[in-house]
């Protein structure tokens, strides 16, 4: 039987959410240093990551450590790992951001320690398949990426592919080598070193996935922060016992040496099985179900750092508006946009500190006051005459509009929830609208599936809709029809309008929300309901961008999905599209619906729902403002909706 070829990462985060800055020279010494000197004591091929940002704090902290890091990846059998300027989420940021973060990431690299990494850590292990050509680009030779969540959401993979360098795919074709970190192992790890299973228990287990073939491991592969020390995040957290961690950890990798069993081999080491047999096929690591693949369990989702924390709407929104100043600012310099890496940062969006968060707010609004235009005051349009593009008629609760183009039905009763919207140049049934309740001969599907209009819910609460009966005002601009109605709600009122334009098919959706006060729960709009008679079931497909340049195209295959589902009573969402450029299509190989939304006003997240009922289906699009996980615990109430504006614009191709 083969020896398993063990390998590490430690993940070294200065920014980590719930360590005050001044606990950050204690970090170094208790975390940092142990980690070096068990390096140098028993010449361990060990990884280990930063960013650049954290490498920079370091090196302020203490340049001694900085030093020793750097003659042990020089002269020794350190590895050293990049990632990035800053801990960002690449899923969720645009394409143009995740080119300067790696890009500045590298040169801060250069900088401190004379050299630049070849392999890229995924940060937080939030992946997306456009950032493949960026980290390609960028000049990385491979990504280490974590096997549990793309295996379990891949049945017809080979097990036996866990053990063995991949290739990931990008959207546009191109492939880059993947090293995969696994998640039990390294919570395996953790329970060993914090004492809650013995040194022959965790050999055994590390034993149990040798085989005659070769076969390298990923030992651990997380943070260095928790070894001696504690963040707080949690009350669960181990106790530091009497015994150093670190000792723990150093009795380890002491047996794994003298075990035949194992060998420790560098991360690039993993490099060299490219060419065993079962090495080097080309995977898509998403899918439909899980888009964005993310590190651990299900409640550790992309969503975490999209719509929760302590108002991480609020603060993606305001990096939105300032990607887009320094985009139309030729003026504008790396050190803007490194600026604008750091406060994207992700541990912003979680366990992050009272004062750790006033002192990004202070660094936000000066970037925002030097680079950010006011915001233009809203005009209203005056109302003129009706255009002649336009015919209107009211059938009961329903009113239609009509152009050349398209036509329009909305339910008066229901908030001007949209029951039709028709194309005419693609098809003469609606395209999208309401499937009422009794449409699905399907108790579990026995209700109303409405398009254009919001939800809040909070727990223990009633719903919160827009779903009232409105009489609408009605206006005219020189290009459209303004219908415009203000809906009362227990937190505040909101503006809805519908604007149909004249000419082409087109229809905007907006929602100003007037909540001054906004309970935490979860805030999903912009539903927009396919019509199953105008679709084609067995070739349905949606399509946006995760992060990169080239967008994500993801087929149904018939096959359930619910990216709302709830993973548990504290964690609202499992998974969410980043629509980082503003848009998610959805369709089938004939036609599609495009929902685009304004990211510079609300950093909305895109979630499908899709379920087979019987001989029709159910397929659907909701966008979100606030969701809830343990990161939106810390406040009660949020107050990003006391002034916002959301508007959504609708329109289809073929």
């Amino acid at each position: 039987m083969n020896r398993l070829c063990l390998f590490s990462i430690y993940h070294l985060n200065l920014m980590f959410s719930s360590i005050a800055e001044e606990q950050r020279p204690e970090v170094v010494r208790r975390c940092y240093w142990p980690l070096l000197r068990l390096i140098r004591r028993y010449e361990l091929p060990l990884g280990i990551e930063a960013s650049g940002y954290t490498l920079e704090a370091i090196h302020a902290i203490d340049p001694a450590w900085v030093a020793e890091l750097r003659d042990l990846c020089e002269n020794g059998p350190a590895e050293f790992i990049g990632s990035g300027y800053a801990q960002i989420i690449g899923p969720l940021v645009p394409a143009d951001v995740n080119r300067d973060n790696q890009r500045l990431g590298l040169q801060t690299y250069k900088k401190i320690l004379g050299f630049q990494p070849q392999l890229a850590l995924v940060n937080e292990q939030a992946y997306a398949a456009g950032l493949i050509p960026i980290y390609r680009q960028a000049g990385y030779r491979a990504i280490v990426m974590e096997w549990d969540n793309p295996g379990s959401n891949h049945p017809d993979w080979d097990p036996d592919w866990r053990y063995l360098p991949q290739h990931a795919l990008g959207p546009d074709g191109t492939a880059l080598p993947v090293i995969w970190n696994k998640s039990i192992p390294f919570q395996k790890f953790q329970r060993y070193t914090h004492g809650e299973i013995e040194l022959p228990e965790y050999l055994d287990f590390l034993s149990s996935h040798r085989n005659d073939d070769p076969r390298t491991f990923a030992l651990y592969g997380n943070d260095a922060e928790i070894f001696d020390f504690r963040p707080g995040r949690f009350d669960t957290e181990a106790e530091i016992g009497e015994k150093s961690e670190w000792l723990r950890i150093a009795q380890l990798y002491k047996a794994l040496l003298s075990d035949n069993r194992f060998s420790l081999i560098g991360p690039h080491k993993v490099l060299d099985f490219l060419e065993c047999p079962g090495a080097g096929n080309r995977l898509r690591l998403e899918t439909a179900a899980q888009p964005v693949p993310v590190k651990k369990q299900a409640k550790y989702n992309v969503v975490r750092w999209g719509l929760t924390g302590r108002d991480d709407m609020a603060l993606n929104t305001a990096c939105w508006r300032l990607y887009q100043a320094i985009a139309d600012n030729p003026a504008c310099t790396d050190a803007d946009r490194r600026e604008l890496c750091y406060l994207w940062s992700s541990d912003f969006r979680t366990h992050i500190t009272a004062e750790r968060w006033q002192n990004m707010q202070s660094r936000l609004t000066a970037l925002q006051q030097r680079l950010v235009p006011p915001c233009p005051a809203h005009v209203r349009i005056p109302s003129g005459k009706k255009p002649q593009p336009f015919t209107t008629g009211q059938e009961g609760s329903f009113f239609i509009i009509e152009t050349a183009t398209q036509k329009l039905r909305l339910n008066l009763r229901r908030g001007m929830a949209i029951d039709g919207w028709w194309n005419k140049q693609l098809s003469s049934a609606p395209l999208i609208g309401t499937l009422p309740h009794g449409y699905f001969d399907d108790i579990q599907f026995g209700m109303d599936y409405y398009t254009g209009h919001f939800v809040l819910e909070v727990a223990g609460r009633h719903k919160i809709t827009d779903l009232v009966a409105v009489e609408p005002r009605i206006e005219y601009g020189k290009k459209n029809m303004i219908l415009t109605a203000e809906i009362p709600t227990p937190v505040g009122p909101v503006i809805k309008t519908i604007r149909v334009d004249a000419i082409e098919p087109r229809i905007e959706i907006g929602h100003h929300f007037h909540w001054p006060a906004c309970p935490l729960g979860t805030l999903r709009l912009g539903h927009v309901t396919l019509n199953p008679d105008a679709f084609d079931g067995s070739s349905l497909f949606f399509r946006s961008h995760n992060g990169g340049y080239t967008p994500e195209t993801f087929l149904l295959h018939g096959e359930p999905i619910n990216h709302l589902t709830p993973v548990s009573t504290l964690v609202s969402a499992n998974n969410a599209l980043g629509m980082t450029s503003g848009l998610a299509e959805l369709g089938d190989r004939l036609k599609w619906i495009r929902v685009q939304s304004d990211k510079t006003s609300a950093a909305l997240t895109g979630h499908i729902v899709h379920a087979p009922v019987n001989h029709h289906y159910l397929y659907r699009l909701a966008l979100s403002a606030m969701e809830m996980d343990d990161t939106a615990c810390r406040v009660r109430e949020r107050h990003c909706f006391h002034d916002r504006r959301i508007c959504l614009t609708i329109t289809s191709g073929n």
